[in-house]
């Protein structure tokens, strides 16, 4: 290729080649040598790239160089688009699918509770729900005031149940439940007229004994709280999930709860929903079954309800004629071979009904203001009085302080030796005759100054018997501790002693200001006074661990847990041994002689209750008469267990200032006793699929001592009549 001299932009100026003659060397001369000067060496552009003139035209060159180069290029976009589309393919996809597809939960039914016969005591019932979509009434407002006009609400009602953030944004919000068939059909025939509105089938809790059987014990459901949700972040809960809130709807949420159901929606750019994709039915929650019997459910709740109405109107003739407020109380039937409960009814109490589809503002106050939500069965802390003399005769059998046949003389009164302290002088109850007693008889007339005596006489020898000895075998009986019950929000009672007074004076000093014990403080807390205050669970448990020999249970209320569609029992629940009492021959025998005279014994504080009852029973009680702090009634106790020597059933009542035992929780205990002699309670039956459960209670017999006239059967039990005489002598 021929060079040109032109200028590349200025073509009209030539410039003249460069000289190709090599420049004349200089002649060498020693003499006129100069210093040699060495030129400094620099980079630059112009020594490492010849000159355009210099430097062999390749154009060839250039356009393979910039060939390769798109080459590179297209190879890496191929290679990004590989990857996006096979590689990247899928998950790619799967995020344009959720962005088109919502999935949403369908709520699964609630499984049923069932008692020990198969008796339904809670379901569920259908019903029909009307809905709005959220988008229709954006689109168009005024669907919200037909609505309204059409369910009998207000506007104002229906727009908040559109605007509730417990319902997810992709489905029709409910505003009105349990609609009548006429206003679902009046929907079906104009939906033309009601965009956006639809109907669905839902399904709603239902006490097919009514909603005031066994209510403390079944509980209620509710919508989930912002702690609940918080609590169980992987539970599946959303805002809008139904939970247990009390009783064995929250004890047993994980089994009664179900399987939620899937739907998948289809839903365009605009977040409406245009379909639906696929269907993933729910499954229904677990059968609970109960160890409770429905009868003798209802008969004990009608049992204390009458005796705490009758007690309100009985003058109290031991303390100037005063009628007993009878503020509260409780009753409780256990199995003291296993801890099963079979009944256990709190007072006063409400109506489970009234949670259905959400409680009103009004019913909740009403329900704190008498306090018929709380469960005073394992809730209520009650002075025990001397229903507590079974643990501190134990104690003193167990170690020797008195023997069983040593004799006590009680005169009435009570004098602590050398007091310098706390309360020195004690009195028997009003009525309490005196005399010699041995353990046994005391026990029988439930005598304060024999425990006096022994309280005494713990703290006096201490250094051999421990300062806390009798304090001890009270909690191996489970009192003052948890007892383990399958219910919840069980509260602990306490026995008095000093670093129980201590715990306390911290908690709240104003309201516990006396730290210190003395001697007479050992004596009240003997006989089941000062600071002690339990549980009528917990006494329930001292009792039938005495009476079954020195084996505590926990109480039971649940017997297993059934799968309703294959009919096979998911869970089954074995007694739980929590403890044990040492009750050899020589310390239960002389005991149980004692309780057994209580009901026996023409000396027994509850003798003239169960004149008439049958005597093949052979029962073993204990009368307890509380007192309570300045001029209120003392708390009614009574407690019983038999038949002996191999006893099925402890029964205990507790009426909270109902005043004397023998007055108000005996009567009530024989009324329970006189429905079970009839209707005794057979084994658990398991639900099958041959065999469902069934919302027909099995027929009961009337109560003995029923007049014979009586012959109709019914599910409720009132109070038993009896001619036998209900007084009898004043005592613990």
């Amino acid at each position: 290729m021929k060079r040109t001299l032109r200028h590349p932009i200025r073509g009209d100026r030539l410039h003249p080649k460069p000289s190709s003659r090599q420049p004349r060397k200089s002649t060498w001369n020693r003499e006129a040598r100069q210093p040699r000067m060495r030129p400094r060496k620099s980079l630059n552009v112009a020594s490492l790239v010849g000159s355009p003139e210099d430097e062999p035209s390749r154009p060839s060159l250039r356009l393979r160089v910039v060939g390769i180069l798109f080459l590179v290029l297209f190879l890496v976009l191929g290679l990004r688009l590989w990857t996006l589309q096979i590689i990247d393919g899928r998950s790619y996809a799967a995020a344009v699918n959720r962005n088109q597809v919502r999935v949403v939960n369908i709520a699964a039914p609630r499984g049923q509770i069932v008692d020990r016969n198969d008796t339904v005591l809670v379901s569920n019932v259908p019903e029909q729900e009307v809905l709005l979509s959220r988008v229709s009434a954006t689109q168009d407002p005024s669907i919200i005031g037909k609505v309204a006009a059409l369910i009998g609400e207000t506007p104002a009602q229906v727009n908040d149940a559109v605007k509730n953030v417990r319902y997810s944004p992709y489905e029709p919000v409910p505003v009105v439940t349990n609609v009548s068939a006429a206003t679902v059909q009046y929907l079906q025939t104009h939906q033309s007229d009601y965009p956006g509105v639809s109907v669905q089938t839902i399904t709603q809790r239902t006490y097919p004994q009514g909603g005031t059987t066994a209510t403390h014990v079944l509980g209620y459901s509710g919508d989930i709280t912002s702690q609940q949700l918080a609590a169980n972040p992987k539970a599946g809960y959303n805002q809008g999930s139904l939970v247990g809130q009390s009783g064995i709807e929250a004890q047993y949420e994980p089994f009664l709860r179900g399987v939620n159901g899937r739907q998948a929606l289809s839903v365009n750019a605009s977040g409406d929903v245009v379909g639906t994709l696929s269907r993933t039915a729910p499954q229904i929650g677990g059968t609970v079954v109960l160890n409770i019997d429905t009868g003798l459910q209802q008969a004990v709740q009608t049992d204390l309800a009458n005796q705490i109405l009758k007690d309100r109107r009985t003058p109290d003739a031991a303390d100037n004629n005063k009628l007993p407020p009878a503020i509260n109380g409780a009753a409780i039937v256990l199995n003291p071979q296993n801890g099963q409960v079979l009944a256990m009814a709190s007072y006063p109490t409400y109506d489970l009904n009234q949670w259905v589809g959400g409680i009103s503002t009004a019913n909740f106050a009403a329900l704190l203001a008498n306090g018929a939500e709380n469960n005073w069965a394992i809730q209520g802390e009650y002075t025990p009085g001397s229903t507590f003399k079974l643990i501190t005769a134990t104690a003193d059998l167990q170690d020797g302080v008195y023997s069983p046949a040593h004799y006590y003389n009680d005169t009435g009164t009570f004098k602590v030796q050398n007091c310098t302290g706390g309360t020195c002088n004690f009195t028997d109850n009003p009525g309490d005759s005196g005399g010699e007693y041995d353990l046994a008889t005391a026990l029988t007339v439930s005598s304060d100054s024999y425990f006096y005596n022994l309280g005494e006489l713990f703290w006096e020898g201490r250094a051999t018997y421990g300062a806390n000895a009798i304090q001890n075998v009270a909690a191996q009986y489970g009192e003052g501790v948890s007892t383990g019950i399958d219910l919840p929000n069980e509260v602990e009672g306490r026995v008095d002693s000093q670093s129980e007074r201590e715990k306390l004076h911290r908690e709240n000093p104003a309201a516990y200001p006396n730290t210190t014990w003395y001697t007479g403080d050992n004596v009240e807390m003997a006989f089941g006074q000062g600071a002690t205050a339990l549980t009528p669970i917990e006494q329930a448990v001292a009792y039938a661990t005495f009476a079954n020999g020195g084996t505590r249970y926990a109480p039971e209320v649940a017997a297993e847990i059934v799968n309703p569609t294959t009919g096979k029992v998911v869970t089954q629940f074995a007694p739980k041994v929590t403890g044990h009492v040492n009750l050899p021959a020589s310390v239960s025998g002389p005991i149980l002689q004692g309780l057994e005279g209580v009901i026996a014994s023409q000396k027994g504080t509850a003798y003239g209750v169960f004149q008439g009852f049958p005597t093949s029973w052979n029962l073993a009680g204990k009368t307890g008469t509380a007192t309570n702090p300045g001029a209120k009634e003392p708390n009614s106790w009574f407690v019983a267990f038999g038949p002996n020597p191999n006893p099925q059933y402890v029964v205990l009542a507790v009426i909270d200032e109902g005043g004397y035992g023998a007055e108000a929780a005996a009567p009530l205990v024989r009324s329970i006793f006189d429905y079970i002699v009839a209707n005794p309670i057979g084994a658990v039956k398991t639900p099958t699929l041959k065999s469902p459960p069934t919302s027909t209670m099995p027929a009961s017999n009337p109560p003995f001592g029923t007049p014979t006239t009586t012959t109709t059967t019914t599910t409720t039990h009132a109070a038993t009549p009896t001619t036998a005489t209900t007084t009898s002598q004043a005592g613990g």
